[in-house]
């Protein structure tokens, strides 16, 4: 396939994660036994439901079906490296997408058909390419936890709910952190920040008639006063609190952060295919590790 894209060939996780991503990973590794109990006892049953699901309500993308999505989706995978995963597209009137891989079986991502009424064709491939960072990155294990987790928090009696809550607590502070990786992963397919802003900006107060209208530059200032306003020890205190019980990090704050890192070093020499390099300057930080 031929590509307007540079491809990062060789690309690793540990290339692009985020540096919470990863402080947030290692916390959850030292929960003893969760990785092989999800794996183990729930991956099975999850991928049967999900595979039987998307297959009856869903419609299966390809060369023959929506060719469009199709090759965005190949693009994406061959600029991350990475092998495509099934694509499938489901009517809902809430803009969203979402993905599951486990055990290594047939991973999925999907996408709903007012995610894709709202979005252009670079920014519905910036969303694709965000659910395959959670594929690149193998966060399903515990974006699967996360799930069961937020479940069964309130189901508890206490003491069990206090256990629950504050599992609860870890699980969700590690999804919001694994968020900003897989905004990385968008950004490298994108290869322009803007993109990857412009669809936060739609999803967080756009519609397919007011879109033609939102001004991004205006959104990047909102979130610059975000940030100010957060900088005193109260405004901390509330945004801790807003975002505590959360799946996802605020939209403002995620554009600013991709709009950080599309200026740094860091990023240039993914897209100059450097990450030889890229990778000795991050050890002499200590900025990652294999997991």
């Amino acid at each position: 396939m031929t590509s307007s894209k540079i491809s990062l060939l060789g690309l690793k996780s540990q290339h692009f994660r985020h540096p919470l991503d990863l402080q947030a990973t290692q916390a959850l590794q030292q929960l003893p036994g969760m990785d092989v109990l999800v794996r183990s006892l729930v991956g099975p049953i999850a991928e049967q439901f999900f595979q039987l699901e998307n297959l009856a309500s869903g419609i299966l993308v390809s060369e023959r079906q929506l060719p469009d999505l199709h090759k965005l989706l190949l693009e994406a995978c061959q600029v991350l490296d990475l092998e495509p995963p099934q694509l499938y597209v489901r009517q809902n009137p809430v803009p969203n997408a979402y993905t599951f891989a486990m055990r290594g079986k047939q991973p999925f991502v999907v996408l709903h058909t007012s995610l894709i009424d709202l979005l252009t064709p670079d920014e519905i491939q910036a969303v694709i390419a965000h659910e395959l960072g959670h594929l690149k990155c193998e966060h399903s294990v515990y974006l699967t936890l996360a799930n069961i987790v937020v479940l069964a928090a309130g189901q508890f009696g206490v003491p069990g709910g206090m256990v629950a809550q504050s599992l609860q607590e870890r699980m969700l502070e590690w999804v919001r952190c694994a968020e900003f990786t897989c905004d990385r992963a968008a950004l490298l397919v994108a290869q322009d920040p803007r993109v990857v802003a412009s669809v936060l900006m739609k999803l967080t107060g756009g519609s397919p008639l007011l879109a033609a209208q939102l001004n991004l530059d205006a959104f990047l200032e909102q979130a610059r006063s975000y940030d100010e306003l957060s900088l005193s020890e109260i405004g901390q205190l509330l945004r801790q609190a807003q975002t505590a019980q959360r799946t996802h990090p605020v939209p403002v704050l995620r554009a600013r952060e991709i709009d950080r890192w599309a200026a740094t070093q860091d990023y240039q020499a993914l897209l100059q295919q450097r990450p030889m390099l890229y990778n000795k300057e991050m050890k002499s930080k200590g900025g990652w590790r294999n997991w």
